[in-house]
Order: structure tokens, then sequence, then C-alpha cells
């Protein structure tokens, strides 16, 4: 009789609760992770050190990663290779856990994450986000083999990171959108189980009345965005997290660098998809409305102004958008809009979503 089931790659091990860093040294030696105990820790420069200090793991090895470009990656990865550790911890926000994935796929050995903030996604997903001459870009790399989220040190770290999360969160509603429509409109295989993973992610956030000042909610918000990674591991691609609003993101984040993080702008691309779909294809606004009322009860952006973008600057994010991904079918590549009817829509879309 075959086999009717698939293997998923996921963590040995996803720890979200208070005190969760205390045990990092015994998840390591009860998962055999890293028997001897020599292990790596890549602290970034928040709450790292202090973290790192603090750790019980005598034999450890700690590295400042400073930035988060390819070079830095680079740089740790030779030193992790020629350093001849067991594993290697990445302690900080999404920046220092996706310059440790890069380096630790590069030198072979195992990851865990150690999550200081909930910012993005990337605490468990396969796939490192790094700046590079030209701008920022994704890199396929080994998903952590454990995830570790101590939610005292996450309400210690600043509420505007650990609220942008929920931005990166909602807006898989918008990327499983893009990518059914992928699949009717181009015929692109839609994996279920990540759709499954990506979807239950973004409804245990979406409609929560509470907020990052209550720990129920962190700790929901940690759990929904380690299935958001795991679905992208699932998926093989970062296509059940990532569609249109991240192709406006990334726009933003090459036209004008710094403008605002990774979450908050997830959060305003996903809003806006949302709008063109019910602009131009007729879609019931059930969709706009409880994204919009999640992120104004979050305190995060909705519309261009709110990150510091004039209606003329988000308009030409937009148009270029397609180019950072391309072969990605969203529903910016479905309409295929003219710059000019780009800027109507972006004007409409402010006067709408905007009071």
């Amino acid at each position: 009789m075959p086999l009717l089931a698939r293997m998923v790659n996921s963590p040995l091990a996803i720890d979200v609760r208070r005190g969760a860093i205390a045990s990092l040294g015994s998840l390591l030696a009860d998962r055999r992770i890293a028997n001897e105990g020599r292990i790596a820790v890549a602290v970034g420069p928040g709450q790292g050190p202090q973290i790192a200090a603090d750790l019980d793991l005598p034999n450890c090895e700690v590295f400042q990663v400073d930035g988060g470009s390819v070079d830095v990656a680079t740089e740790l990865g030779k030193k992790l290779r020629s350093g001849a550790y067991e594993a290697v911890a990445g302690i900080g926000g999404g920046k220092t856990i996706d310059v440790t994935k890069f380096a630790a796929s590069m030198a072979g050995i195992p990851m865990v994450a150690v999550a200081t903030n909930l910012s993005h996604d990337g605490i468990a997903s396969p796939v490192s986000s790094l700046e590079h001459e030209s701008g920022k870009g994704s890199y396929g790399v080994t998903m952590p083999t454990a995830v570790v989220v101590d939610v005292d040190y996450v309400r210690a770290a600043p509420q505007r990171l650990v609220r942008s999360g929920i931005g990166d969160a909602v807006s898989n509603l918008s990327a499983i959108a893009d990518w059914e429509l992928a699949g009717r409109e181009q015929g692109e295989p839609v994996d279920g189980m990540a759709v499954t993973f990506a979807r239950v992610a973004a409804e245990a956030i979406v409609h929560r009345q509470d907020s990052v000042d209550s720990q129920t909610f962190l700790t929901a918000l940690a759990e929904a965005l380690v299935l958001s990674g795991m679905a992208m591991s699932v998926a093989g691609s970062s296509r059940p997290a990532s569609g249109a609003c991240h192709e406006i993101l990334h726009a933003i984040d090459q036209l004008y660098p710094g403008t605002s993080n990774h979450g908050e702008l997830a959060g305003v691309g996903a809003l806006f998809a949302y709008f063109l779909r019910t602009r131009y294809q007729g879609a019931d606004d059930d969709r706009i409305r409880d994204i919009r009322a999640c992120l104004l009860r979050n305190e995060l952006p909705i519309v261009p102004t709110d990150i510091g973008l004039d209606e003329d600057q988000f308009a030409r994010a937009v148009s270029h958008a397609p180019a950072t991904r391309p072969g990605r079918y969203t529903v910016l590549e479905h309409l295929n809009l003219t710059d000019d009817e780009i800027r109507r829509s972006v004007r409409e879309y402010v006067q709408t979503v905007g009071h």
C-alpha cells in the first residue's frame, strides 16, 4: 500500500513562553543539536548582548552582528565554518536572525532562532532577506532547527517593532489571494497545506481585540509568525506569505530606503492590494474592512503619508513593484494598470481608506 502522506519540514522544537531563553542550553542538549556544547552565538545590537551574557552556555563564542547585509552574513558564515561549531544561535530581531540563517546555511550547521521581537515572519522561515549593493534580496536558506521566543524579552522590545509583525502576519491573506489568482489565471500549482498554514496564521491575529500589551496576544502573534514561516517551508518558496503586498514593500525599500520597517510596509501593501481587488475585480469589501480595522487598532500605518510618502511616491512604488519579483503573478500583474491608472487608484485608495 502506498504511503498516502508527505513529510513536512519543521523545527525540532518551538518554545514560545515567558522565560524560554533560560532553557536554551537544555534545548540544545536534549534535542542533540549540540552534544559537546561548542556553540556560536550571534547577537544583534539590541537585547542580544545581555541575553548572551545571561545564557548558561560556558563553551559558547559570541559574535556581534552589525547590519543585515549579504556581506555581514557571508563574513559570519566564514567564521562559523572555520570555527567547527556544532550549531549557532541567532539572538535578536529580524536582521540578526536573517543574517544568522544565511551564515548557518553557508557553514552547514544547525541554527536556532532566538527572537527578541516579532517584527516579521523570518523567525522560522527558510528565507533570509538581506541587503546588497542594489537594494534588498531574498535568499533561500535552511529553516531554523529550533525557534525560541521569550515573551518577557519581546515585551521589553520597542513596541513599534513588535506591532509591525502584525502587518506581516495579516498580509498573508493578500498573498494567498494572489496565489489563488495565479492558479486560476496561469495554472500555477497552489499548495493547499501551505495555504492552510498561512491563512490560519493571519486569521489568528486579524480579528483579535487585545493588543501587544497582552501576553496572550504576543504568544498568538509569535505562533502566527512561526506558522507563516512553516507555510513557506511547505511551499518551497515565499509564495504563501508574499504577493503584491511584498512586491510593493520591496519597491518602497528600493526606491525610498529607510522609509519604514518590513511589517508596516507589508500591512499597507496588503491593504492597497485588497483595494485594487474591490475596485477592479468586484471583490467584496469584507477583507479590506477587517485588515484596515486590525492595522488601525494596533497603531499601524494604512496610507502613504503614514509611512512618510506622498501619493505620487507611493504610485511610483506600485508601478515598480512587479519588477521586484519577476515571474510572480499577483493582482498587480493581472491588472497591468498604466501609470495614470495607478495614480488615480492611489488617490481613490487614500480617499476611501484614509478616513
